[in-house]
């Protein structure tokens, strides 16, 4: 568990830069190792700065507000939405409006009544507790949490077997933040135990935009107004990724170019970096190229699909997957995947005859789901 203090300094954000990886997916929406410090330096540090998400930050204000006119800690709050879209950056703010300490864990670390007890035990009042993938976290320490969030309070229990004693421990009233990729995983009793709830929603390309801007201007890049454009049209609707794409779009500019990000230059460095203007990296291209190219545009099973890629099946199932089937290239149903017309005619093919979605959609999506 890490204690945040809002702070990045300038040194920070170049330490963190210099050892980033280049190696790894520009599109993936997870971020790992040293770009979560990159990441701090460009995050917002109040509502007032974030960008997108009107409707929750609304409600979040009001939340916040009323608390703080009432001199109490706010209820808890769950975040939930795919990465990349600011849950970590919301819970930060939570923190940072109520003039609080933040503390940080996750799900997977919890892995017994004990450890959430230990975390617990250290709070003081008024802090604010975020879980990240609190959906992981273990089945004791949900149950110990159902307690502790209701009543201010857990049980421990020393010993085992007949002789065991349960020694209540108070605990001042804090605020729980979590936050899901996956709410359906959440058992009921957690869920609603939480005050506020707000699902995180993709963002428009004239919010990403705006999300470029922004970080170009605290990295100190010059963009024009084009540039600007074309990294948020290819960003999958992500701030983390828009920021990702930014920095190695301004690596070609410095090195390859005269140090300005122009329309030409991130077209460029983009097809370099194998991004395409829809937004689709080399996996999601072998996916429908795979599909369509080699089995007339399914349907074809997803095992099957990692195979002719060659990749895993979770990783053609989580990380391809869905931005295809929520930009409209893949379809599923329950004879299988299937290529739609718009990756047909994004691979510049165009679809045969006996082809789903050819003769209509009902012959293909009428068949019995068992």
């Amino acid at each position: 568990m890490s204690q945040y203090d809002g702070r990045a300094t300038e040194d920070d954000l170049e330490a963190a830069e210099s050892a980033y990886a280049e190696g790894r997916a520009l599109v993936a929406a997870e971020a790992e190792g040293d770009e979560r410090a990159v990441e701090a330096a460009l995050r917002p540090r109040s509502l007032s700065e974030v960008i997108g998400q009107e409707r929750v930050r609304e409600q979040l204000s009001l939340v916040l507000q009323a608390a703080l006119g009432r001199d109490r800690p706010p209820d808890h709050v769950l975040l939930s939405g795919p990465p990349g879209l600011g849950k970590t950056t919301l819970a930060m703010i939570i923190a940072a409006e109520m003039a609080s300490p933040l503390r940080l864990t996750s799900g997977p670390a919890i892995t017994h009544a004990g450890d959430l007890a230990a975390i617990l035990s250290g709070m003081n009042d008024g802090d604010v507790l975020f879980v990240d993938e609190i959906h992981r976290m273990s089945r004791p320490a949900e149950e110990m949490l159902y307690m502790a969030m209701e009543d201010f309070r857990v049980d421990v229990v020393i010993g085992k077997g007949p002789g065991a004693t349960a020694i209540p421990l108070e605990i001042p009233p804090f605020t729980l933040v979590g936050a899901t990729t996956r709410a359906g995983l959440l058992p009921g009793p957690l869920r609603d135990r939480f005050g506020f709830t707000a699902h995180l929603e993709f963002y428009e390309p004239a919010e990403l935009d705006l999300i470029v801007r922004r970080s170009a201007g605290l990295l100190g890049v010059d963009l024009t107004d084009e540039g600007a454009a074309e990294i948020a049209s290819r960003s999958r609707g992500t701030p983390r990724i828009a920021n990702r794409l930014l920095r190695r779009v301004r690596d070609y500019a410095q090195v390859r170019a005269d140090g300005v990000v122009t329309l030409d230059v991130a077209h460029r460095a983009l097809d370099l970096y194998e991004v395409d203007q829809s937004g689709l990296d080399r996996l999601d291209r072998a996916v429908i190229d795979v599909l369509c190219r080699r089995f007339g545009g399914g349907p074809v099973g997803v095992s099957t699909l990692a195979v002719a890629v060659g990749e895993e099946r979770e990783t053609v199932e989580e990380v391809a997957e869905p931005f295809l089937v929520r930009s409209g290239f893949l379809a599923r149903t329950p004879r299988g995947r299937v290529a739609t017309p718009a990756a047909w005619t994004h691979l510049g093919l165009t679809a045969p005859a006996g082809s789903p979605f050819a003769g209509g959609e009902a012959s293909l999506f009428d068949a019995d789901e068992d």
